[in-house]
């Protein structure tokens, strides 16, 4: 049993499909299903259904698989300590972050990571949350930058920070002239909602309903920046975070934070527990924890300034 076996078998497994494996594996189909089957004589058993072009996992097939991605991460771990052993540099790190955290967040933490760590290699992997979980679990990334809640048994998570989600309305509209806004003023109003395969849209959802409103969606998106020009346009309003509002230049949309109960969301950093972290990712790692430290220390700069009587 090689390791390249195991790998081409948990390709398999996760993809469902011989073709998309060997393209993951960046080998020939033929050349991987010459080494499952090799695999499959060797340990007597089947290891996989195959129901014309989907595969399925059979009962030992499912016993290998568990077994297969410990193997795989325990021998990624290994090289990754030899390595920082033998000094080879401070390693790789791959980060994952949601979209509507990645176009905003990470630009200036990677010019600020590649800086300070010009021998380090970076790889970025911008998904949803369900996917980044799953990459984290299956060892395929280092860190991953998301929303709270997360909730996985083989995941350590850090809270970040949390920002508020502030009402996005046209220039021209008048809740924008408005000097105190609540959910009731959004009662009767057409809503531009970020699609639920996001966990931002899921949370503005969960938000609302606490709040007794159902939001009158007129247009599910699955871009912040589709959002905004929807709302520039004056086709409705929605609900968007202080990182996305303070990247937007565009003088057309108005932000306003609401009044009451402000809707918010925390970013987490989360990692396998038991996943070893390079020099590389610890000092990313350590990025972040710095850049929460700045924000803290800048809000209560503000905070102290608010309430000076000068």
């Amino acid at each position: 049993m090689e390791l390249y076996q195991l790998q081409y078998f948990v390709a398999v497994a996760q993809e469902g499909s011989f073709t998309r494996a060997a393209r993951r594996c960046l080998v020939s189909q033929p050349t991987l299903s010459q080494q499952i089957q090799k695999l499959e004589r060797e340990l007597g058993q089947p290891l996989f259904q195959r129901l014309g072009r989907r595969v399925e996992l059979t009962e030992a097939g499912r016993v290998l698989y568990e077994k297969a991605q410990n193997i795989l991460q325990l021998a990624q771990q290994a090289q990754h300590e030899v390595e920082e052993i033998s000094g080879q540099g401070m390693g790789r790190v791959i980060v994952g972050a949601i979209p509507t955290v990645a176009p905003y967040l990470l630009p200036d933490l990677v010019q600020q990571f590649q800086t300070q760590f010009p021998q380090a290699e970076l790889a970025i992997d911008e998904d949803l949350t369900d996917h980044l979980i799953a990459k984290c679990v299956q060892g395929e990334l280092d860190l991953a930058i998301m929303a709270l809640p997360i909730e996985h048994d083989q995941l350590t998570v850090e809270s970040l920070w949390s920002e508020p989600l502030l009402l996005a309305v046209s220039r021209q509209h008048p809740l924008a002239k408005k000097s105190k806004i609540t959910m009731r003023d959004l009662s009767k109003e057409p809503f531009i909602l970020l699609d639920e395969m996001h966990c931002l849209g899921q949370q503005i959802v969960e938000f609302c309903n606490r709040q007794a409103y159902t939001p009158l969606v007129c247009c599910h998106s699955a871009q912040l920046l589709t959002v905004q020009e929807m709302v520039a346009l004056g086709h409705g309003v929605s609900l968007v975070p202080e990182m996305a509002a303070a990247a937007n230049t565009d003088d057309r949309v108005v932000y306003r934070r609401l009044a009451g109960n402000t809707p918010r969301r925390t970013l987490a950093v989360v990692w396998h527990k038991h996943r070893f972290l390079s020099g590389a990712a610890r000092a990313w790692l350590e990025l972040l924890r710095r850049h929460r430290q700045k924000r803290r220390n800048n809000r209560s700069a503000k905070a102290s300034k608010a309430s000076s009587p000068f």
